[in-house]
């Protein structure tokens, strides 16, 4: 299956594609789109939607996975970022692709175990996982590529689950 993962953001929005095979995920493709604040608004926002459609084309990732907006102290910056994830997420509905959406605490928590890792915690468990001989550059390309990993870890449990309770199962769930 292959997943494209989003980290959204104005001047940087990551974007990864990672294909996986049973338990195992490897990385395919990972960029940044950045701008500068001397460009307009919509020249922006348009360059995103035209570089997320363009990866979703090149790479024809079956579902997409996008990490969500925090709200922390900035929330000029927020918005900010707000209106790069609108700009990405237009993209994938234009291409009619489902789409998971996450927090930072929760793709943390799937890609290393706890949802207070740091960004070195994340570039070294998605190096390690997607078994990379280095670290992936810039960090938005890491977070990109730990979203793609989120979703594919969630589904994947997800499905474990929904089929054990078709079955009956119930011990683990």
């Amino acid at each position: 299956m292959g997943l494209l993962g989003i980290d959204p953001g104005l001047a940087n929005t990551g974007w990864a594609v990672i294909e996986t095979r049973g338990s195992s995920a490897r990385a395919r493709a990972y960029d940044v789109i950045s701008s500068s604040a001397d460009e307009s608004l919509d020249v922006r926002l348009g360059r995103i939607y035209n570089r997320i459609g363009f990866a979703i084309r090149n790479y024809e990732p079956d579902c997409v996975s996008i990490e969500s907006v925090y709200f922390g102290v900035n929330t000029r910056s927020a918005i900010w970022t707000a209106h790069a994830r609108g700009a990405a997420i237009a993209a994938v509905a234009s291409a009619g692709l489902p789409l998971g959406e996450y927090t930072p605490m929760q793709i943390k928590q799937a890609v290393v175990g706890t949802g207070s890792a740091d960004k070195h915690q994340v570039t070294y468990m998605i190096r390690s996982i997607l078994e990379l001989d280095h670290d992936p550059k810039p960090d938005h390309c890491a977070d990109a590529l730990a979203a793609a990993l989120c979703h594919a870890n969630l589904s994947s449990t997800l499905a474990t689950a929904e089929r054990q309770s078709r079955l009956g199962i119930t011990e683990g769930i």
